[in-house]
């Protein structure tokens, strides 16, 4: 574990002392270092405060891997923050990465001409070595209507194939459209090691997990006092297909929600998974640690 001297837990690490949300509001303490380093499956890097370039970035994994959090999955969801993903990749040992066009962007590209041409890229910048996933892609109903769901579900099918061609995890973003992402997955015939990012269903779709053997990610939103279908969810789920994530700079937990998130706070999420299986935490981190590198292969 990396000795952070301007880490304490409580404190703000110095990483982000200088940096706040766009409200204004400060980052959370650190929490207490978990005592088996896990790995935060999805973040966004690029969405962060000062956290962009090589040194930013390597501050923000030193803040992390204190808290006893070892390495991330650096996340893109359009072409720019793809590019960035692959860039950054080659300067932070920490971090493997994932490429896709996020759903709400799939029918504004189309409409525009351009989302063939955002696909072709996308499966190049995935050919990187570190670049061990397609994602995040899905389907989002909430953001867009009706008139794109089309095009939407013509974007995750491109997104799955590239995924099974190039032998990489598939993260799905799936928000008011569990249906309509597991009948694509079944008509497509979904890649070997699928992932529902931040997972945002209910025990049916654990259930159904667990028996495709698809990974449920859980973030802060399972900490959310009104997110009692997320706990009932993570009760039935298979031990074997749990990981965690933060989505960071999003989804901060209790009791922290509407601060600025980061990978260094995953132990709060950790934490409280513990305390609702009754599990042990070492137990728990070893097992989200074996599964995560199960999905997205080793990050040495």
């Amino acid at each position: 574990m990396c000795n952070d001297s301007a880490y304490v837990p409580g404190d703000i690490p110095a990483a982000y002392l200088d940096f706040g949300s766009e409200s204004g509001k400060p980052y959370p303490p650190g929490p207490e270092p978990l005592p088996v380093p896990v790995i935060d499956n999805h973040t966004h890097l690029d969405f962060a405060p000062g956290k962009a370039g090589t040194a930013g970035v390597r501050a923000a994994m030193d803040a992390a891997q204190a808290a006893g959090v070892r390495g991330a999955v650096q996340v893109g969801t359009d072409l720019e923050s793809s590019r960035y993903t692959v860039q950054i990749l080659d300067e932070e040992p920490r971090l493997l990465g994932a490429v896709a066009i996020h759903p709400n962007d799939a029918p504004v590209l189309a409409a525009e001409g351009t989302l063939e041409t955002a696909l072709t890229e996308i499966e190049e910048l995935a050919r990187h070595p570190r670049v061990r996933g397609i994602g995040e892609t899905g389907l989002d109903y909430f953001r867009t209507g009706s008139d794109g769901v089309e095009r939407q579900q013509y974007s995750f099918r491109r997104h799955i194939d590239i995924a099974k061609r190039l032998g990489l995890a598939l993260q799905i973003h799936d928000r008011d459209a569990h249906e309509d992402v597991v009948r694509v997955l079944e008509e497509e015939g979904a890649p070997e090691k699928v992932v529902f990012h931040c997972f945002s269903g209910d025990a049916e779709l654990a259930r159904i997990c667990n028996e495709r053997g698809w990974n449920m990610s859980f973030a802060g939103t399972v900490t959310f006092k009104n997110a009692g279908n997320l706990r009932e969810a993570l009760a039935v789920a298979d031990r074997r297909l749990l990981l965690v994530e933060t989505d960071s700079p999003f989804l901060t937990p209790h009791p922290f929600r509407g601060r600025p998130n980061a990978s260094y706070m995953v132990p709060y999420t950790v934490r409280f998974m513990a305390a609702e299986l009754g599990a042990d935490l070492a137990e728990l981190g070893s097992d989200l640690v074996a599964n995560t590198v199960r999905v997205y292969g080793d990050w040495n």
